[in-house]
């Protein structure tokens, strides 16, 4: 073999470890919260971890520090395999048990909620590296306190409000219909989105208030901006990873892609509704993928990048592509071939 075609040859053969080397090596991509009805920790991030305005994410920043709120899309278990009882106790269940997250368990009536009412409901959640999974929410029972610590038995799990299994995903957004039961006052809805690529699991807790005659007041919620996001990234110790856009294989929607919508786009909702519309017809569409964007799929409890595969095959393939076509310039250029 000529020189120069083993030179191009071994570079095509070196390139695939070095890119699984280089790649693995990546911080892992956390994956997101509930953006509409917000999230306590996303509702605390968007009001400023250093100076929050409201007296309840006051107090989560007292309990627990500012980490939180920077890290706002890592309340997660790596190996939960839907074993959510068992692994998350009562009074815990707003941080999954993870101390740096104890601020978002503060028992108080003050929190920032979002004002709703029993019926339809179209849930958005916010995620930064989509994944194959259920999203499952649960609204607490008739009756709550929340100025009691929440308990498992303050939900209602025999009768969730939404359950979702890989639905619409464009533009960071995941988005879902449910059905809200009718409820008066302050309630807690508790969202679990269960991977089924992985064992990971991600929680929130969002405030509501149910609208009606004599529904107490609350400070309204908001979800942070696209801009505030992007301003907290270097605080956050979470690899955002261009919100699910630098996977290869991913599309979106440009009318609700983070890198082309207005810097204001909220967490809470796309700045336009994901299309529903089906893919062409030689288009194929990931099995089991919400339309509208493939879903990464990753293994193992969350901590390996889920680019490495695919990022090593492009480079690999890549090399691949540079050696064939110096090999049809060496054969082409000889005489009687």
């Amino acid at each position: 073999m000529p020189a120069r075609r083993t030179a191009v040859a071994v570079t095509a053969l070196g390139l695939a470890p070095l890119a699984l080397t280089a790649l693995s090596a990546a911080p892992a991509a956390a994956h997101g919260s509930m953006g509409d009805p917000v999230s306590r920790v996303a509702q605390c991030y968007a009001e400023g971890p250093e100076s929050p305005k409201s007296e309840a994410c006051g107090a989560a920043v007292a309990a627990g520090g500012t980490q939180a709120l920077y890290d706002w899309n890592g309340v997660r278990i790596g190996d939960a395999g839907g074993r959510h009882q068992e692994l998350i106790p009562d009074g815990k269940l707003c941080s999954a048990n993870n101390e740096a997250f104890k601020g978002l368990d503060v028992a108080r009536a003050d929190w920032p909620a979002t004002s709703v009412r029993g019926g339809s409901y179209t849930f958005t959640y916010r995620v930064t590296a989509p994944h194959k999974g259920t999203f499952t929410v649960y609204v607490t029972k008739a009756g709550y306190d929340p100025t009691q610590p929440l308990a498992w038995s303050d939900l209602d799990l025999e009768h969730p409000v939404a359950t979702a299994t890989d639905p619409v995903a464009a533009g960071g957004f995941s988005t879902f219909s449910g059905t809200l039961p009718e409820r008066s006052g302050r309630h807690l809805l508790y969202a679990v989105w269960q991977r089924s690529d992985s064992p990971e699991a991600f929680y929130s807790c969002s405030d509501v208030t149910f609208g009606g005659a004599g529904a107490p007041a609350a400070p309204a919620a908001s979800a942070p901006s696209e801009e505030q996001i992007e301003d907290g990234t270097d605080k956050s110790t979470i690899e955002h990873g261009g919100h699910g856009d630098d996977d290869p294989a991913t599309t979106t929607d440009p009318a609700t892609d983070p890198t082309t919508a207005p810097a204001t786009q909220p967490v809470g909702r796309p700045a336009t509704a994901p299309s529903s519309a089906a893919p062409a017809a030689d288009e194929p569409k990931a099995a089991g993928a919400g339309v509208g964007e493939d879903l990464a799929e990753t293994g193992g409890d969350g901590s390996t990048p889920y680019l490495a595969v695919g990022g090593a095959a492009v480079l690999a393939l890549g090399a691949a592509l540079l050696f064939a076509s110096v090999r049809r310039r060496a054969v082409g250029g000889r005489p009687g071939r």
